[in-house]
């Protein structure tokens, strides 16, 4: 999978996620990194979890979500631009 998210940008995402879902995003990280989503999964809506399960199953479906526009446009509204 080609990965087009630079530590910078990965940082953004992980600083907004987890204070959204009130963990550390160094914890967050950590649990992402081995696999481990219960957190996460907890903060979310039902549905939300289900499509959150399904795309990490399919890593193309990822990719193709990050690189539509309004992914886009959501990474600079919530990285301040950067």
């Amino acid at each position: 999978m080609n990965n087009n998210i630079d530590k910078n940008q990965l940082q953004g995402l992980l600083n907004v996620v987890s204070k959204k879902i009130g963990i550390p995003p160094e914890q967050l990280k950590k649990e992402l990194e081995e696999g481990k989503f219960d957190n996460a999964l907890s903060a979310m809506s039902p549905n939300e979890s289900a499509k959150f399960q399904q795309a990490v199953k399919n890593p193309k479906l990822i990719e193709k979500l990050m690189s539509t526009p309004q992914a886009k446009a959501l990474y600079n509204k919530i990285s301040g631009g950067k």
